[in-house]
């Protein structure tokens, strides 16, 4: 089998050379190129990767060059973009690839299913049913290779302190996430990551519903795993470390930058699919229905506003309440929300469901529930209200006329984005997203950022033609 690893990398250099070693040694007789992703990084990850271009024909690196970090939501796809193979796997720098994995994935992969190794991880975070938890290590440097591949490849024993890698499930089970390996076919189908989650958070979430919805199938591979060190990016910067009784932690608490990422990204999502983030216990997306909803606030608040926004297609608010949450919230999403919030008429196009809130100047946290689960609610009753529309109910503060009821997921499959061809560093589509990006950064910093037109650097030697370079040239 021949497939492209996918790795992009920020100032976590000593994870990509431990999983570099890892995937050299454990590859078996397939064919694997490495692809990594340099974005912004000061540790030299940078140095590293042109070292490894002149050294190793099957290693391809890429710069981000813009002056800002740009995040992997962004370099999954770039890296997709010059690999070389048909098979792909998103492969996060801290995993280390077991013996027989790349075996595993060609066993079951083919075109119109994706397939997920099994991790096996140090006790930093809970067990799962998809997840296998053993503590072998939790920074390349303190990892005991040679006693977790006894574990892993012998026998199990019943009375020694290594019992063996059990398996929790008997043959596959349904679930995504990474690694997952899949076809560029697959990928570009659905036009990949959507930017709208840059420079990360929830993407993944994302694209697993598109997936999804266009009809491809979910294996994780028991046979198949990996050992994760788990969150070694910017959610925990600082890595873990152990107590003196040997209980493992995460050093510090989730960075501001990924916490407040992270809120964004969320609220992203909800804009986009209407609900949370969900899946069943194995790690299978579970999607409910989108429905076109209007949400009428009668006495409305900046508060209120932004709690609301999220979950609706439209908000029919306040004229004094539109230009203080544009000002607040815009900078956080390339959703066009001076379009979104309206003024409310009847003489408007009604949207198909219409949520009145504060209809007697109450609102109360039932009243929110109600809300984040209408599109579950509606769908429960589909059959009984689409005999009966428009229809009128009421539950708690909320009246609620339903119209027209159009499950609008499938508009959702194809990632459109703010970029018509995000691939062309010069469109203009790419320098809006890019300046985008490099305005938030620079209000969140406070400081001003170099920013040079991308241009052709590194190992483009004759030995690596067309290698080292800056990504999209």
């Amino acid at each position: 089998m021949k497939i492209s690893l996918i790795q992009p990398g920020r100032n976590n250099l000593k994870y990509l050379k431990w999983s570099y070693e890892s995937i050299r040694r454990n590859q078996g007789n397939h064919t694997v190129e490495i692809c990594v992703a340099d974005d912004n990084s000061t540790d030299g990850t940078w140095k590293w990767a042109q070292k490894m271009m002149r050294k190793d024909p099957h290693f391809i690196a890429i710069k981000n060059p813009y002056g800002v970090r740009l995040g992997h939501t962004i370099l999954y796809d770039e890296l997709v973009k010059v690999s070389s193979h048909d098979i792909c796997m998103i492969y996060h720098a801290d995993m280390y690839l077991c013996p027989g994995a790349l075996d595993a994935i060609e066993q079951n992969i083919k075109e119109g299913t994706i397939v997920s190794l099994t991790r096996i991880e140090p006790p930093l975070h809970p067990d799962g049913p998809e997840k296998v938890i053993a503590d072998f290590g939790i920074e390349p440097e303190e990892f005991r290779e040679r006693e977790f591949l006894k574990w892993f490849e012998g026998p199990i024993s019943s009375t020694g302190s290594f019992g063996g890698y059990q398996p929790k499930h008997d043959g596959n089970t349904e679930g995504i996430f990474a690694p997952w390996a899949f076809y560029k076919k697959d990928f570009q189908e659905i036009n990949g990551h959507d930017p709208l989650f840059a420079p990360q958070s929830k993407e993944d979430s994302d694209i697993f519903n598109r997936f999804q919805l266009n009809g491809v199938k979910f294996i994780q591979t028991w046979e198949g795993c990996v050992y994760h060190m788990t969150c070694r990016g910017s959610r925990f910067a600082d890595g873990a470390k152990r107590n003196p009784d040997g209980k493992v932690f995460m050093k510090n608490r989730e960075t501001d930058e990924w916490l407040a990422q992270n809120e964004r990204s969320t609220r992203n999502f909800i804009r986009k699919w209407g609900h949370f983030c969900k899946h069943d216990n194995l790690m299978k997306p579970i999607i409910p229905p989108k429905f076109e909803i209007g949400i009428l606030l009668s006495n409305c608040t900046l508060e209120l506003v932004k709690l609301l926004e999220p979950w609706c297609s439209i908000l029919y608010t306040c004229p004094n309440t539109v230009d203080d949450y544009l000002f607040e919230e815009q900078s956080n999403t390339v959703v066009n929300l001076e379009e979104k919030l309206q003024i409310y008429s009847k003489d408007n196009e009604q949207p198909d469901i219409l949520i009145q809130v504060n209809k007697d100047n109450q609102f109360t946290n039932q009243d929110f529930g109600y809300i984040q689960q209408m599109p579950e609610i509606i769908n429960n009753d589909i059959e009984n209200l689409s005999k009966e529309l428009p229809c009128e109910f009421e539950l708690g503060n909320l009246k609620i006329t339903i119209n027209d009821i159009n499950n609008i997921n499938d508009i959702l499959i194809t990632c459109g984005g703010l970029l018509r061809n995000k691939m062309e560093p010069d469109a203009e589509g790419w320098e809006t997203f890019v300046t985008y990006l490099k305005n938030k950064a620079v209000g969140e910093k406070g400081m001003e950022e170099d920013y040079n037109d991308p241009k052709t650097i590194g190992s483009n030697s004759a030995e690596n033609p067309g290698r080292g370079k800056y990504f999209g040239v």
